[in-house]
């Protein structure tokens, strides 16, 4: 199922299910709740999704092409690398502090070895985020912006990694702090790291 094929309701049930992921965690998230979150059946919710799983399969891959559409229209030409560098975190905050439930989707405890299918939704996420950076990366060591100390893929993964680390901050402080502004110092810091 990609973005272009989702129909509307299995887009609001895709968001209904986010919400229920952000208040009651992945225990919370079960066809019965979301059946009452919506006023539905819970057939009318099996009409759309086969499963629970399925549902965050497909919150998943909708963040996957909304993250890829979005960041291939962040990053241009007429930046440096480290403006797209920015860009591409800068949209990522921006993104997520409007809708939380999908950090939760990534993040949530017992989703990563709930299934193959969500390790490889998940695993479809970072490779989107890979496709974006790697360029930007590469270009930025060889226009001497970032460092050329440490190899691409390191740096990548440092970069990753943070950005990873303070998503996952924010979620476990239960989206308590401006994640756009903590995540503004958090570029800054990673900045200064990588600079040549």
């Amino acid at each position: 199922m990609t973005v272009t094929t989702i129909s509307d309701r299995q887009f609001e049930i895709i968001e209904a299910a986010g919400k229920i992921l952000s208040t009651s965690g992945v225990s919370g998230l079960t066809i019965k709740n979301l059946a009452k979150e919506m006023g539905f059946a819970e057939s009318a919710i099996y009409r759309h999704f086969d499963s629970k799983e399925a549902i965050v399969v497909a919150m998943l891959g909708y963040l996957a092409e909304n993250m890829d559409e979005r960041l291939g229209k962040v990053v241009s030409n007429q930046k440096n690398p480290k403006e797209n560098l920015e860009a591409i975190f800068i949209d990522q905050f921006a993104f997520f502090s409007k809708n939380p439930h999908f950090v939760v989707a990534v993040f949530s405890d017992g989703l990563m070895e709930a299934s193959q299918n969500i390790n490889a939704a998940i695993l479809r996420i970072m490779q989107v985020k890979m496709k974006h950076l790697m360029p930007v990366v590469m270009q930025g060591q060889q226009q001497r912006y970032f460092t050329n100390a440490i190899t691409t893929e390191e740096l990548i993964h440092i970069i990753m990694g943070s950005f990873r680390l303070q998503m996952f901050k924010w979620r476990i402080a239960n989206f308590q702090f401006d994640i756009e502004r903590q995540g503004k110092n958090m570029l800054d810091v990673i900045s200064t790291l990588i600079k040549n």
